[in-house]
C-alpha cells in the first residue's frame, strides 16, 4: 500500500514553519531568562506527589530550578519577580514521553518504507527540528526517542542543538541507530530484489561479538540508551517471531549495563518479552502479545512496560478503517487493551510511551487518554507521563515532580487533566529550564 502525497500547499506551509521554528527559537528562548525570578499563578497545582491538584497554590522559579511551591500567600517572592497569571489552568511538571521517533512523521502522510528510502537524512533532520518544537509546545519537556530509523547518528545532533539553544525542543534521551538481528528489519529484505543494497532502518547484527560491538558503537557516537529488537514480523507467514537469540540479548545488556546504559528491548510477542526480560532488559516497548505470566516475570525483575496504545490506534485508522468513536476497537486494539490492563492489574510499572511520529508530534497527549480509555485513573496516567517516567529515565531528582531543587520543567493546561485527562490537550503554558516557551497569550 502507498502512502498519500501530501499536498504542494500543506508541503510549503510545514517547510515555513522549519525555517520560522530555526529562525525563531534564540528570539524565544530569550524570555524570561533562567537567571530572573519567576512566580507562576495558575488556578491550581499538581505536583505529582499526589493524586489531587491543588487550588491556590503557585510554583515560584529561580534560575531555572523549583524555588518553592504550596498556597500563594506562603511563599516568600522576592520583589522583583515576574509573575505570569494562568487563569482556569492546571499547572504540571512537564510531561515526558518514553517512546518517540522525532524523525518519523505519520504513516498516512508517507509509509515507513518511503521515509526511509526517499527522504533524505538532511530533510529528515530539518523535521526532526520541526517535530521537536511542536513536542515542547504540547508541554512535554523531555523525550526519550528510541532510534532514528534510517537517520543514523542524527538525533545525537538534534539533542546538542537543543542542549545549546539553537533550537527549541525537550531534553532529549537518544538511542541512536537501534539494533536489530540480520535482516529481520525493514525496508525489505523480502520484496524487494536480492541484488539491492537498501538502507537499514537500524543497525543489523548477527552473534554475539556483532552485538557487543555494536552496542559499543552506538553509546561511543552519544546514545544514551540501547534499544533493541527483540523480535519482529519475520515468520513464514509473516507473524511476529523472536529475531536475537538470548545470547545475542545478553551480550547488548551486559555491554551497555557495563558503561551504565540502560536497555529498551521492542517486543511484541509472548516469546520476545520473555527473552528480553530473561536478559535483563530495562523496559518493554508495544508487548502486545505478553502473557500474563510473562508480565509477572516483568513484575518480578522490575521491568518498566511502555504500551504504546496510540501507536496501534493510529495505524488501525490508518490501514484497517477504523474511526474513533464511531468503529468498534480492532483485534489489534483489543490485544493491546488487554495486554495493558493484564500489566495494571499486576502492578508492572508502567510508563508513558506512545510511539509518537507514528502519529503527529505534538499530539502526544493522546497516549495518556488512551491508558485512561482503556483502564486508568486520570491521575495513575498522569504519573506514567512525569514521575513514573523520570524513574524509568533515571531522572528524579530532575525530572517529573513539581518540587524545590528540580529543574523548572513545567506545563499548564486548560482545565484540570488530573479530574479530565483530555484536557491534556489545552497547553496554554510551557517552561522548560526557567525559560517561558508558550503563554496564554502567545502562539505557536
Amino acid at each position: 500500500m502507498r502512502g498519500r502525497a501530501m499536498p504542494w500547499n500543506r508541503w510549503a506551509s510545514w517547510l515555513g514553519v522549519v525555517a520560522t521554528s530555526l529562525l525563531a527559537g534564540a528570539a524565544v528562548a530569550a524570555t524570561p531568562t533562567p537567571h530572573g525570578d519567576v512566580l507562576l499563578l495558575p488556578d491550581r497545582v499538581w505536583t505529582a506527589d499526589g493524586d489531587v491538584a491543588h487550588p491556590g497554590w503557585a510554583v515560584l522559579v529561580h534560575e531555572g530550578a523549583i524555588a518553592a511551591v504550596g498556597p500563594t500567600r506562603s511563599l516568600s517572592v522576592p520583589a522583583d519577580t515576574q509573575r505570569i497569571e494562568l487563569p482556569g489552568a492546571t499547572l504540571l511538571p512537564g510531561l515526558i514521553d518514553l517512546h518517540s521517533h522525532v524523525f518519523l512523521h505519520p504513516y498516512n502522510e508517507t509509509l515507513w518504507n518511503d521515509q526511509v528510502l526517499k527522504e533524505p537524512q538532511d530533510y529528515r533532520t530539518l523535521a526532526a527540528a520541526v517535530h521537536a518544537r511542536a513536542t515542547l509546545l504540547a508541554g512535554f519537556t523531555a523525550l526519550r526517542d528510541l532510534g532514528t530509523e534510517g537517520a543514523g547518528y542524527a538525533d545525537v545532533s538534534v539533542k546538542r542543538a537543543i542542549d545549546d539553544g539553537m533550537i527549541p525542543g525537550p531534553h532529549l534521551f537518544v538511542a541512536t541507530r537501534a539494533i536489530v538481528a540480520t535482516a529481520s528489519y525493514g525496508p525489505g529484505p523480502r520484496g524487494f530484489r536480492p541484488d539491492m543494497d537498501l538502507p537499514g532502518g537500524a543497525e543489523e547484527i548477527s552473534g554475539v561479538d556483532e552485538a557487543i560491538r555494536a552496542t559499543r558503537e552506538q553509546a561511543g557516537r552519544g546514545a544514551d540508551w540501547i534499544k533493541l529488537y527483540a523480535d519482529y514480523r519475520v515468520g513464514t507467514d509473516g507473524s511476529t517471531q523472536p529475531t536475537l537469540s538470548l545470547a545475542e540479548m545478553k551480550a547488548i545488556v551486559d555491554t551497555a549495563h557495563l558503561s551504565g546504559r540502560p536497555v529498551a528491548a521492542h517486543a511484541s510477542s509472548d516469546a520476545g518479552v520473555r527473552l528480553a526480560v530473561e536478559a535483563g532488559v530495562d523496559s518493554i516497548e508495544h508487548g502486545y502479545g505478553a502473557s500474563e505470566a510473562t508480565f509477572r516475570l516483568l513484575k518480578q525483575h522490575g521491568v518498566a512496560y511502555e504500551p504504546t496504545l496510540t501507536a496501534v490506534e493510529s495505524t488501525a485508522q490508518y490501514f484497517e478503517h477504523y474511526v474513533p468513536g464511531q468503529s468498534p476497537p480492532t483485534a489489534r486494539m483489543q490485544e493491546a487493551k488487554r495486554a495493558f490492563r493484564t500489566a495494571l492489574k499486576l502492578g508492572v510499572t508502567i510508563g508513558n510511551g506512545s510511539d509518537v511520529g507514528v502519529f503527529a508530534h505534538g499530539d502526544n497527549w493522546r497516549e495518556p487518554a488512551n491508558m485512561v480509555r482503556d483502564g486508568m485513573t486520570a491521575p495513575q496516567a498522569l504519573h506514567a507521563a512525569t514521575d513514573v517516567a523520570a524513574r524509568i529515565l533515571r531522572q528524579p531528582q530532575a525530572l517529573g515532580r513539581i518540587a524545590p531543587g528540580l529543574r523548572a520543567d513545567l506545563a499548564a493546561f486548560q482545565g484540570d487533566p488530573s479530574a479530565h485527562i483530555e484536557d491534556l490537550a489545552h497547553p496554554v503554558f510551557v517552561m522548560k529550564d526557567g525559560i517561558v516557551y508558550r503563554t496564554p497569550q502567545s502562539t505557536p
